[in-house]
């Protein structure tokens, strides 16, 4: 509610909101951040507890860890850099295809106009009007039927950015299910229970990733940081199910 609060407490006088619209909307990798960072945690603590349910090495465990968190990592943001660019891309091709159907037939797509605004309660001379001054600026007249008739934003997301967000997200917070077992590694039991810290500082990061979401989205933290957890928890639970079920048949 705080950041909610803040707007209403924006200055609203003309020349402020003027400069607001000039600047634009910024642009948000919150989802990119979530993905990545919840990803990273839950796909390397589903490799830290089916190799932990299965009885197997703790040098598995980093081997297996650290090439989840490289390749996996890349894979995500490879994945999400593409995704980003085709919607990108998708924003270009239908503004192209709307500047063509305004060229070919301008009188039926003033009439698209026409009804996307009487849907919004024009009508008579003020809907006329409307679709005057709407039509008048075929840039206008385009970014109009995006928004309306595609449902798309005008404000395209840099893929770059948001393929690096993810990256680095999924490698910070995918690398500490592994700590005690690396922390182990470099100086022999000096953590006693490895697999519990690990599910301990991976539940911890869960919750503070979540919490970090509601602050953004308007949730309540603890409500966000929860929601987070259980869904991270369930995934690692259902790996060490399938990592004891396998070292069970291995030992069979």
């Amino acid at each position: 509610m705080r950041k909610a609060r803040n707007r209403v407490l924006l200055d609203h006088s003309p020349a402020a909101v003027a400069q607001r619209l000039a600047n634009g909307p910024g642009q948000v990798y919150l989802k990119d951040f979530v993905y990545g960072a919840i990803d990273g945690a839950v796909t390397t603590l589903a490799v830290v507890s089916g190799v932990a349910g299965g009885g197997l090495a703790s040098s598995i465990i980093i081997i297996l860890g650290l090439a989840n968190i490289f390749a996996d990592g890349f894979s995500m943001a490879i994945s999400n850099y593409l995704g980003t660019r085709a919607e990108n891309q998708r924003l270009e091709s239908e503004r192209s295809c709307e500047l063509a159907e305004i060229e070919a037939n301008p009188e039926g797509e003033r009439e698209e106009i026409r009804q996307i605004f009487a849907r919004k309660g024009f009508s008579g001379e003020q809907l006329e009007e409307v679709v005057n001054v709407i039509t008048a600026d075929k840039r206008r007249w385009v970014d109009t039927m995006l928004q309306e008739e595609h449902g798309l934003s005008l404000q395209g997301i840099n893929a770059g950015k948001a393929g690096l967000v993810t990256f680095g997200a999924f490698m910070l917070v995918g690398i500490l299910p592994l700590i005690p077992y690396l922390l182990n590694w470099w100086q022999v039991d000096l953590i006693a229970n490895a697999f519990a810290f690990s599910c301990g500082i991976t539940t911890l990061a869960f919750f503070v990733v979540g919490a970090l979401k509601g602050q953004y989205v308007e949730q309540s933290w603890y409500r966000s940081g929860l929601e987070t957890t259980l869904v991270g928890g369930a995934a690692a639970l259902l790996a060490y199910g399938v990592g004891v079920l396998l070292g069970n048949l291995v030992a069979v």
